[in-house]
C-alpha cells in the first residue's frame, strides 16, 4: 500500500462555478477539500465567494437565485447535485449561517428542539431531546434554556446557532462568520469551543472568517479566495508565516494603495525578473 495514499476526504468541490440570478459568475472554477477530522479556514475579503462556497456545498443557493453551472460537490463520499438540503442534514451536513438566525421568539430549549426535526422529518419518530452535549460545551445556554433566543446576548445567539447543528450529530459543519459582531474575548471563548468540538469529536469543519489570524489558529489547513478563485491554500502554519499573506490582509502596499493577493504576486515575479 502506497504511504502516501490521499487522505480521507470529507468533502470535496472541484471546479465549482456559481452564478445568481443567471448572469453573475460569483465562483470561477473553485477547488478545495476538507480532509475527515480536521478544520479547513477559508479565507478572503468581502465578496471574495465564501459565503456562497458554503451555500453550494449545503444546498441553499436556490434560496437567493443562485446556481451551479459546472463542478462538483462530493461530501462523505457522495455527489450532492441531486440531494435538497434537509437531505444533506440528516446525512451529517450542518450550515451554521451568517448572522446566526435563530428563532428569536422561541426559547433557547425550543430552538433545540426544532433543530432535531430536520433530522426526522415531520412525520417521523418523536425527535431526541437530551441536549447534555450541547450543554457541556455552551453552560451559558442551560443557565438562559427557558429565557427566549431573541433577548440573548450576540455571543449567546452564536453559541446556539452551533449548539443547533450538534444537535444534528453532523460529520462536517460549515462556520459562516462565527466571530462577526462580537467582542474579542467573546470570539476567544467561541474558537476555543469550535477546537475543542473538533478534537473531542473529530467532527470536520469547513471555516469562513474574516479574523484570519483567529481562523489559523485553530485550522489545520486553509484556502484563501480571490474573485471566486483560490489564490493559495497550504498548512495554516505556513500560510500565517507567509509575508505575502500578510500583507495582503493588511490589505495596503507601503504606499498605503490598495493592492490585491494576485497584483501583489505579479508584482514580485516582475520584480525578481526585471532584477
Amino acid at each position: 500500500m502506497d504511504a502516501r495514499a490521499a487522505p480521507d476526504l470529507v468533502l470535496e468541490v472541484n471546479n465549482l462555478e456559481v452564478v445568481y440570478n443567471k448572469v453573475v459568475q460569483v465562483l470561477r472554477g473553485l477547488s478545495l477539500a476538507v480532509p475527515r477530522g480536521q478544520i479547513v479556514a477559508l479565507l478572503g475579503s468581502n465578496g471574495a465567494g465564501k459565503s456562497t462556497t458554503l451555500k453550494a456545498v449545503s444546498g441553499l443557493l436556490a434560496l437567493e437565485d443562485g446556481e451551479v453551472e459546472a463542478g462538483r460537490i462530493v461530501f462523505d463520499g457522495a455527489p450532492t447535485a441531486q440531494l435538497a438540503p434537509q437531505q444533506l442534514v440528516r446525512r451529517g451536513l450542518s450550515h451554521v449561517m451568517e448572522g446566526r438566525r435563530v428563532f428569536e421568539d422561541l426559547t433557547v430549549e425550543e430552538n433545540l428542539i426544532a433543530a432535531t426535526y430536520a433530522l426526522t422529518g415531520r412525520d417521523g419518530p418523536a425527535p431526541p431531546r437530551n441536549f447534555d452535549d450541547v450543554y457541556a460545551y455552551f453552560p451559558r445556554l442551560h443557565e438562559r434554556r427557558k429565557g427566549l433566543a431573541g433577548y440573548l446576548s450576540g455571543g449567546e445567539q452564536q453559541m446556539l446557532a452551533i449548539g443547533r447543528a450538534l444537535v444534528a450529530q453532523p460529520k462536517l459543519i460549515l462556520l459562516d462568520e462565527p466571530s462577526l459582531g462580537l467582542s474579542p474575548k467573546l470570539v476567544e471563548d467561541i474558537f476555543t469551543i469550535i477546537a475543542r468540538i473538533n478534537a473531542e469529536r473529530g467532527t470536520s469543519m469547513l471555516l469562513v472568517e474574516q479574523n484570519a489570524s483567529v481562523a489559523l489558529a485553530i485550522a489545520h489547513t486553509g484556502y484563501i479566495m480571490e474573485s471566486g478563485k483560490v489564490v493559495i491554500d497550504g498548512s495554516a502554519e505556513r500560510l500565517a508565516a507567509d509575508p505575502d499573506v500578510r500583507e495582503f490582509y493588511l490589505g495596503v502596499g507601503g504606499s498605503g494603495e490598495s493592492r490585491s493577493f494576485r497584483a501583489l504576486k505579479h508584482y514580485k515575479r516582475r520584480k525578481r525578473w526585471l532584477s
